[in-house]
């Protein structure tokens, strides 16, 4: 092995993160952020706010999301060039700027994140029967040790926020996050956050939308709302105080009872129920399944049968049995959870501040829109970076395959190129990628 010669240039640029590029035609080209926030700075601040949200949404498009990965990219060109910047904040201006924006900007961003997702025509698939889920889950985060704004005791016993999230279709398009307090239940506020997704969701697809949620949210007053939207939809039932026995009584004389195996049975049936929510009477469907074991999995006989009893609302003409895999299905939402707390480092926020929080996770959903796009179009397609088949890539992946690509950025004949080594193995899946985002001509 021979010695290698270090050396470092004085007039060649170079850039580790080339994907920046991809990130900068989605938000300039097809979001309508600059137009709806400031281009002009204000006062005695030479720094646009349209400039401070580039900045930080360039950030969090490489995994960032603390104020101080800003200082490493102020003498970067390609930062500036790629995202459009015409001033980068320092990490002092980029905490005080966001501060003063609060939470103002958060219905702003949300709507340009939908519209860039229409301008783009981001696929949104589903089902073969033709309809389009719309997840609607909170998930926590774990700020424990800290004394920001709004930090409070979770549902998973420790100290956090409760943010809820809406994802659409099968690829998990996110329209809207909702920072919460950790202590908040998620009923609280529940109807007005689910009537802006469903009203988002129809504005990116004509199809019909199938919303999932979980018991949290197992509520008269959710299930008229569904109602009211016109939409299908499929709510875990919360038994709460339920008498076990009595159902299993009902379940099994009712409906009809399957064995799967010795010392286990399972009955589903199909009840209907009438009820008077502010002088309108709504009839709900709901599926109650109750599985009563005698024996455990081992072979192991019980002293006293265990019996598990479930239910989920729903509005669906269709066999129990499909309805309670298309429930199972929400599950991969926790996925999309996750994406946020680690791919985008968005478990521990950055402020102490609640607004400036809310606003961060706000630019996160816009983040994460754009890395899900530049996956769905670069990843999955037969020329993208060898990898396991699959129906979506996770942002992780994104950012390691397409985001952080080295480059040789090049100033001539008043052009800029970015130039790729030969060997690079993304370079086909980031050409198409940004061909579809730049269209020559």
């Amino acid at each position: 092995m021979k010695r290698l010669i270090l050396e470092q240039s004085s007039e060649e640029f170079y850039t580790s993160h080339s994907g920046l590029a991809l990130a900068g035609a989605c938000i300039n080209r097809y979001s309508d952020l600059g137009r709806h926030v400031g281009r002009v700075a204000k006062g005695g601040d030479h720094i646009a706010e349209i400039d401070i949200l580039r900045s930080y949404l360039g950030l969090l498009c490489l995994g960032k999301s603390d104020y101080q990965a800003i200082a490493a990219m102020r003498e970067d060109d390609y930062f500036k060039q790629a995202l459009g910047i015409g001033r980068i904040p320092s990490v002092e201006r980029l905490r005080q700027r966001l501060d003063e924006a609060g939470g103002d900007l958060v219905s702003v961003i949300n709507r340009c994140s939908r519209i860039m997702l229409k301008r783009l025509e981001a696929p949104i698939t589903g089902y073969r029967n033709g309809l389009i889920p719309l997840d609607v889950d909170v998930f926590p985060q774990d700020n424990s040790n800290t004394k920001k704004e709004g930090v409070s005791r979770t549902y998973k016993n420790y100290d956090g926020y409760a943010p809820i999230a809406a994802y659409l279709g099968m690829e998990g398009w996110c329209l809207e996050v909702e920072l919460r307090p950790g202590s908040q239940h998620s009923q609280n506020g529940f109807v007005d956050f689910i009537n802006r997704a469903i009203a988002g969701a129809k504005d990116l697809t004509k199809q019909p939308l199938l919303v999932r949620a979980d018991a949290g949210n197992d509520a008269l007053e959710t299930l008229a709302a569904l109602e009211d939207a016109e939409t299908h939809y499929i709510v875990k039932w919360n038994p709460r105080k339920s008498d076990t026995v009595a159902w299993r009584d009902k379940v099994f004389a009712d409906g009809p009872v399957k064995t799967p195996r010795i010392g286990k049975r399972v009955g589903t049936i199909v009840v209907t129920e009438h009820k008077a929510i502010k002088e309108t009477t709504y009839t709900f469907q709901r599926i109650v399944r109750v599985i009563e074991r005698t024996i455990d999995k081992k072979g192991q006989f019980l002293l006293a049968p265990e019996i598990t009893l479930e239910g989920w609302w729903t509005d669906l003409a269709m066999a129990p049995e499909d309805i309670i895999e298309l429930y199972r299905q929400h599950a991969t939402s926790e996925q999309f959870h996750s994406e946020f707390k680690t791919d985008l480092d968005l478990e521990r926020l950055p402020s102490g501040k609640f607004a400036t929080n809310a606003l961060v996770m706000a630019l996160g959903a816009f983040a994460y829109n754009i890395l899900r796009f530049i996956g769905q179009t670069g990843l999955i397609a037969p020329f993208g970076p060898v990898r396991h088949s699959a129906k979506r890539r996770r942002l992780r992946t994104v950012i390691q395959e397409l985001m952080y690509l080295a480059g040789r950025l090049i100033d001539t004949g008043r052009r800029l190129k970015l130039r790729f080594s030969r060997h690079c193995p993304a370079f086909i899946a980031f050409s198409a990628v940004y061909s579809r985002l730049m269209p020559a001509g």
